[in-house]
C-alpha cells in the first residue's frame, strides 16, 4: 500500500511528507533542523518544553493586502503540529530565535551549574542547545528547588535537582514499559518525577529496566557507576580479574568513539580489556551456547512428556522482573535456565579456577552488558550465588567501558583485532544471534531441532517471522510432522499487549515455546490460551497471601470476562509496592476532619476557579476594603477575592444580587424593606 505524501513550504522550500507527519519531519525533509528538548521519536509529542516553535503564513484579511500570506502571531509547537496541505512554515526568524533562547535561560534558571561533574556532560542536550545558541550569561536569577538523590537501586540514580520536566520518563515508564513506575508529582515549580506517593525507587514497581534513563536528555536519571570498583579490583594484585562481554556491547561501543553506529568490534573490544589490566578476556556467547542447550533440553522434555506449557524465556532480568510482580501464576512456565551472564561467572568462579589452580576467593569477575537491568540482576537472589560466592562481583554499561577505555588513553580505532581467551571464549553462530530480537527462541528451536531428529545440522528453517521489531511474531515450525507453535514478543507496551490478546483471542492453537522482552504482551496472550473453568470462583482471594495459597486451587475467570485494560494490573502493582512500604492512617476519621475536607473540595482562596456563579458575584459584590476580603474569603472565592482588592469605588458600591444573603456562618438578618 503507497503511503499519501503531500506538499508543503518550509522556508520558502517545497517539500513532500508523508500524511499525518509533524512540522519537525517537514523541516527535516528541508533539511531544516529545529531544536527539541521533549520530543524523542520513540514517544508521542508532549509539547512541554517550547523550544520547537515555528511560525505559519496565513492569507491577511486586508483587503488590500489581496490574498498576501503574512506571518500569524501564534506560534506552533512542531513535534506535536500535524502538516497539512498547502502549508506554509517558518521555522527561523529574529523573535522565533528570541522565543527559544528565552525558554532555554528559563530553563537554566531552575538548573544545576555543575556540568563537569554531571554523568552526561557531553553528551547532554540541554548543554548542545544551550552550546548552539550562544547562552554565556543568564539575565534571570538563579533558583534551583534541592531535592535528595534517589541511590535506593543498584541500577539507576535518580537527581530530581537536573530534571527540566520534560516528562520523557514517565511518559517512556508509562506508555512504552507498561510499568508505572515514574509520575508528575506536585504543581508549578515543585513539581518532580518520582515514584508515585513519593516512595523511593526501590519500593515502586520498577523493573530497573533503565529506558527512563537512555530516553532522559540531561543527568537528572542515569546508570549507577561502578568503574570505581572495577579500577580498585584491577590495581590489587591478589585479584585474578576476569571480564565477559555481551553480544550486544560489540555493535555499540564504537558509536562512543565516533565510528559508524553498528560497525562490530569485537576484536577492539578484546584488545582494550586487556590493556585496562584484565588477566583473561571470555565472551558471553560461550554461555549463550551452553543456555541453548539447557533451554533446548528442557523444552524438549515439557513437550514429549507433559510439562507445563508454554515455556518461557528471556535473558532479560527486567522481564522477569516484570513477570514476578505482574503475572506471578506464569511463575511454573519460566524456564529454569539462568540467563547466560549468570551462567558464564559461575563457570568462571568454579570450573575456571579449579582447571587453572587459582584461589576462586580471588577470581573477580566483571561483566559488559547493554543494560542497566543486568546490575540488579547479580544480587536479586540467593540463585546468584551458585559458586559459593557472588558470582558476578560487578556490572557495567557500554557507557562505563567507553569511559574507562578513555580515561586508559587507550586510541580505540587504532587497535589491531584480538581473540579471547580460551574456552570460555569460544562460541558458535547460535549464540552471536542473541543479541537481535527472537534470537534466543531461534537459536532454541535451531538446537531443539537436531536434539529431537537427532540431525547433526538442521534444514534450512524459515525463521524470519520471529525476526524484527514488531510487538508481537507468532509462527508455527514443523519439526517432522509435529507443528510447534512459537511467540516473540517485543517490548513491554501497552500496544503489544493488546496485539498479543487479539492474536490469541482468535487463534484456536496453543502455544509451546516463546521469548518475551515484553511481558505485559506474553501475560495476556498466554492467559487466553488456558481452559475457561465452567463456574466463576465462589469468592476472590483480597490479601496477597490468599493469592498466592489459592493460585493452584483457583481456577481462572473467563477471557470472556476479563478486563482488557493494560494499565490497571500496573497500577495494582504499583498500589500494593506503595501500600506496602509506606505507614497506613486508620480510614475512620472524626467529622471535623470530613467537613474540614468538604470546605476544601468547594474551594478555597487558593485556587483560581469560578464559576457563572462567582463571576456574578464578582461583578456585584458590594463590600469595602477589609470587609470585602472577608467576605470574598467567606465565600471561598479566590477571584472574587482578587477582584474585590483591585476594584473602584464605584464598583464597591453597587448593589448586591437579590439572592445573595452573604456568607452562611454568622449571616445577619436581612432588614425589611422601607415604603417610600
Amino acid at each position: 500500500m503507497e503511503t499519501e505524501m503531500i506538499s508543503l513550504e518550509v522556508n520558502g522550500v517545497a517539500v513532500s511528507v508523508p500524511k499525518g507527519s509533524n512540522l519537525l519531519a517537514a523541516a527535516r525533509a528541508a533539511n531544516v533542523k529545529i531544536p527539541t528538548l521533549c520530543y524523542h521519536p520513540d514517544l508521542k509529542p508532549g509539547a512541554s518544553c517550547g523550544i520547537c516553535v515555528v511560525r505559519q503564513l496565513v492569507p491577511s484579511r486586508n483587503p488590500a493586502d489581496n490574498g498576501k500570506f503574512v506571518p500569524s502571531p501564534k506560534l506552533l509547537r512542531a513535534c506535536c503540529t500535524e502538516a497539512t496541505p498547502g502549508m506554509k512554515i517558518i521555522t527561523h526568524d529574529p523573535d522565533i530565535v528570541q522565543v527559544r533562547k528565552t525558554v532555554l535561560e528559563l530553563i537554566l534558571a531552575n538548573h544545576p551549574n555543575d556540568c563537569l561533574q554531571c554523568p552526561r556532560s557531553g553528551s547532554c542536550e540541554l548543554q548542545a542547545i544551550a552550546a548552539d545558541f550562544g547562552i554565556r550569561e543568564n539575565p534571570f536569577p538563579k533558583e534551583v528547588v534541592h531535592h535528595d538523590v534517589d541511590k535506593s537501586t543498584p541500577s539507576i540514580v535518580l537527581n530530581p535537582d537536573k530534571c527540566i520536566k520534560c516528562g520523557r520518563c514517565a511518559e517512556v515508564c508509562q506508555e512504552m514499559q507498561n510499568v508505572w513506575a515514574l509520575e508528575f508529582i506536585g504543581r508549578g515549580e515543585k513539581t518532580v518525577m518520582a515514584p508515585a506517593a513519593g516512595v523511593k525507587l526501590a519500593d515502586s514497581p520498577c523493573i530497573k529496566c533503565g529506558q527512563c534513563s537512555a530516553h532522559c536528555p540531561v543527568g537528572a536519571i542515569y546508570e549507577n557507576d561502578e568503574t570505581a570498583k572495577v579500577w580498585a579490583a584491577l590495581q590489587d594484585p591478589e585479584k585474578v580479574c576476569l571480564v565477559q562481554i555481551a553480544p550486544a556491547v560489540r555493535v555499540a561501543v564504537g558509536e562512543a568513539f565516533g565510528m559508524k553506529p553498528g560497525s562490530l568490534t569485537t576484536g577492539k573490544i578484546y584488545a582494550a580489556l586487556r590493556r585496562l589490566g584484565f588477566d583473561k578476556v571470555f565472551d558471553t556467547n560461550f554461555s549463550a551456547d551452553v543456555t541453548i542447550m539447557e533451554e533446548g533440553t528442557e523444552f524438549i522434555k515439557r513437550f514429549t512428556e507433559g510439562g507445563e506449557l508454554p515455556l518461557l524465556t528471556s535473558c532479560c532480568p527486567a522481564w522477569t522482573d516484570w513477570m514476578e510482580k505482574y503475572a506471578p501464576d506464569f511463575t511454573g512456565n519460566f524456564s529454569t535456565a539462568k540467563s547466560p551472564q549468570q551462567m558464564l561467572s559461575a563457570l568462571a568462579k568454579s570450573y575456571w579456577p579449579e582447571k587453572n589452580g587459582v584461589d576462586p576467593k580471588k577470581v573477580h569477575v566483571t561483566s559488559i552488558m547493554p543494560c542497566t537491568a543486568k546490575k540488579y540482576e547479580i544480587s536479586r537472589d540467593e540463585y546468584m550465588s551458585a559458586s559459593g560466592q557472588q558470582d558476578t562481583d560487578v556490572v557495567l554499561t557500554t557507557r562505563e567501558l567507553a569511559r574507562m577505555i578513555k580515561a586508559a588513553g587507550i586510541d580505540f580505532e587504532s587497535l589491531p583485532e584480538e581473540p579471547a581467551d580460551k574456552l570460555l571464549g569460544t562460541y558458535t553462530g547460535a549464540g552471536t544471534i542473541f543479541g537481535v530480537t527472537g534470537g534466543v527462541m531461534e537459536a532454541a528451536l535451531r538446537t531443539a531441532y537436531c536434539l529431537i531428529t537427532g540431525d547433526a545440522q538442521p534444514p534450512s528453517i524459515d525463521f524470519q517471522a520471529v525476526r524484527g521489531m514488531d510487538g508481537v511474531k507468532t509462527a508455527t515450525i514443523d519439526i517432522k510432522g509435529t507443528k510447534v507453535n512459537i511467540a516473540v514478543a517485543h517490548q513491554m507496551s501497552a500496544r503489544t499487549a493488546r496485539t498479543a490478546s487479539s492474536r490469541a483471542s482468535t487463534s484456536s492453537r496453543s502455544w509451546h515455546a516463546a521469548a518475551a522482552a515484553s511481558a505485559a504482551a506474553a501475560s495476556r496472550a498466554w492467559r487466553r490460551t488456558r481452559s475457561a473453568p465452567s463456574a466463576p470462583p465462589a469468592s476472590t482471594p483480597t490479601t496477597r497471601s490468599q493469592r498466592s495459597a489459592c493460585r493452584t486451587s483457583t481456577p481462572r475467570s473467563s477471557p470472556s470476562t476479563r478486563t482488557t485494560s493494560t494499565a490497571r494490573p500496573a497500577r495494582r502493582a504499583a498500589r500494593r509496592h506503595i501500600t506496602s512500604s509506606t505507614p497506613h492512617t486508620s480510614r475512620k476519621r472524626s467529622t471535623t476532619s470530613r467537613k474540614t475536607d468538604q470546605r476544601k473540595r468547594k474551594g478555597s482562596c487558593g485556587q483560581m476557579a469560578a464559576t457563572a456563579f462567582d463571576f456574578c458575584l464578582l461583578a456585584t459584590c458590594h463590600r469595602r476594603g477589609a470587609g470585602g476580603r472577608r467576605h470574598c474569603r467567606a465565600s471561598k472565592r479566590a477571584l472574587a477575592a482578587t477582584v474585590c482588592r483591585g476594584q473602584s469605588r464605584a464598583e464597591k458600591r453597587c448593589t448586591p444580587p437579590p439572592h445573595w444573603q452573604g456568607p452562611r456562618r454568622g449571616r445577619r438578618r436581612t432588614p425589611p424593606a422601607r415604603s417610600t
